[in-house]
C-alpha cells in the first residue's frame, strides 16, 4: 500500500519548573492508505503526547516539537504554517478525543458545532452544511438525528456525545482519523458500539486510523498493525497477530499477560506488570523498562537498545531473546487451562 503518514524521529519535550520532560523521544512510524495502526502503552507513556505532535496541538509553552518531521500528503506538517496547518487540520485529519464532554462546546448547539467545519473547509451554505450535518448524525446511529440538531452536548447521554464526535470528525471525509482513547470514559457495552461504529465506518470510507490506547483487548479485532510505546520510544511494532502470537519485548509480554483470557478456562489470576514507569525529567541512558524487567541482563543497565527488526514487520527494542522465556509462560498457561 501508498504511505499516506510518515513520522521521522519525532521529538516533543515540555519545558517545565522541575525540568525538562521529555515526552516522546525519537520515534518513527507510517501509516498505509487505508490502514488501522494502534498505538499501545500505559498512561504516560506519550502516546496522546505523540499524536497531538502530528498535527501542532502541543500546548506552546511549555511544550515543543524539539526535532522530526510529520510528511502526510506531500508535506512535512511541522513546516507549514498556522494557516496551512489548519487547511489539513479537520479536513484531512480529523481527531476524536477522549472525553467528548470537555471537548465540545458547552454553550454551541451539535448542529453548529459540526456545520463550522463544513461551512469552513468545503464551503458549504448554511442549508447545505445542515443538510449534511444529519446524514453524518444519521451514519453513526443517532436517532431522530434532525430533530436533535439543536440540542446541546448536555441533552446527550457518553455514548452519543462519543457518536456526535466521531460525526464532527467524518465531516470532511478525512484521510486520515486519530482516536485518541475515544472508549475510555464509556461502560464496556457502549464501547464495543464504538469500536464496531468506527470499524465499519472505516470499511465504508475507506480512510486510515490511527488508534490510542492502552488496552491490547481492544485492538485484536480492529487494527492490522500495533505500535507499543514505553517511556517515549516505541519499542516494539508488530502486525496485529505477531503481537498477541509472538511479542518479542518483555514490556509488550507483560501487558498481554495481565489482560483477561477467556481461553485459559479458571485462570487463577492476572499478572500485572511489577514498578512503576520511569521519571521522564531523567532521559535514560539504559533501557527505560531495565528497572521492571525480570529478564534484564547487565547490557540493559548499559545502553538503550535499538529498534532492530525480528521479523516480517516485526520490530523489537531489546537486549534479550525472550523466545524461550514464551515458551514456559505458554506452558504455565496450557498447565493453568488444564487446572481448570
Amino acid at each position: 500500500m501508498a504511505k499516506l503518514l510518515e513520522v521521522k524521529n519525532l521529538k516533543t519535550q515540555f519545558f517545565t519548573q522541575d525540568g525538562v520532560v521529555h515526552a516522546v523521544n525519537g520515534i518513527s512510524y507510517t501509516v498505509d492508505k487505508g490502514e488501522t495502526v494502534a498505538i499501545v502503552g500505559e498512561s504516560g507513556c506519550g502516546k496522546s503526547v505523540g499524536v497531538m505532535s502530528l498535527i501542532r496541538l502541543i500546548p506552546q509553552p511549555p511544550g515543543k516539537i524539539v526535532d522530526g518531521e510529520v510528511w502526510f500528503d506531500g508535506q512535512d506538517l511541522l513546516k507549514l504554517s498556522e494557516d496551512e496547518l489548519r487547511h489539513v487540520r479537520g479536513n484531512k485529519i480529523a481527531m476524536i478525543f477522549q472525553d467528548p464532554m470537555t471537548s465540545l462546546n458547552p454553550v454551541l448547539t451539535i448542529g453548529r458545532q459540526i456545520t463550522e467545519a463544513l461551512e469552513l473547509h468545503l464551503g458549504m451554505n448554511r442549508e447545505q452544511s445542515r443538510k449534511r450535518a444529519v446524514q453524518l448524525l444519521e451514519m453513526v446511529g443517532i436517532p431522530g438525528a434532525e430533530s436533535r440538531l439543536d440540542d446541546y452536548p448536555h441533552q446527550f447521554s457518553g455514548g452519543m456525545r462519543q457518536r456526535v464526535m466521531i460525526a464532527m470528525g467524518l465531516s470532511c471525509d478525512p484521510q486520515l482519523l486519530i482516536a485518541d482513547e475515544p472508549t475510555t470514559a464509556l461502560d464496556v457495552t457502549i464501547q464495543a458500539q464504538i469500536v464496531d461504529l468506527v470499524a465499519n465506518l472505516k470499511e465504508e470510507l475507506g480512510m486510515a486510523i490511527i488508534w490510542i490506547t492502552h488496552d491490547l483487548g481492544v485492538v485484536a479485532g480492529m487494527a492490522e498493525r500495533v505500535i507499543v510505546m514505553y517511556a517515549g520510544f516505541i519499542i516494539e511494532e508488530a502486525p496485529v497477530d505477531q503481537i498477541y502470537t509472538n511479542p518479542r519485548h518483555p514490556y509488550t509480554l507483560g501487558l498481554l499477560r495481565s489482560i483477561p483470557r477467556l481461553d485459559l478456562g479458571r485462570q487463577k489470576r492476572l499478572i500485572p506488570v511489577d514498578g512503576l514507569p520511569p521519571d521522564l525529567l531523567d532521559l535514560p541512558n539504559q533501557c527505560p523498562f531495565a528497572p521492571r524487567c525480570t529478564f534484564a541482563i547487565d547490557r540493559c543497565w548499559q545502553e538503550n537498545p535499538p529498534l532492530e527488526v525480528v521479523g516480517p514487520g516485526h520490530t523489537a527494542a531489546c537486549w534479550v531473546d525472550i523466545s524461550d522465556v514464551k515458551v514456559q509462560i505458554l506452558a504455565e498457561e496450557d498447565a493453568n487451562k488444564e487446572a481448570a
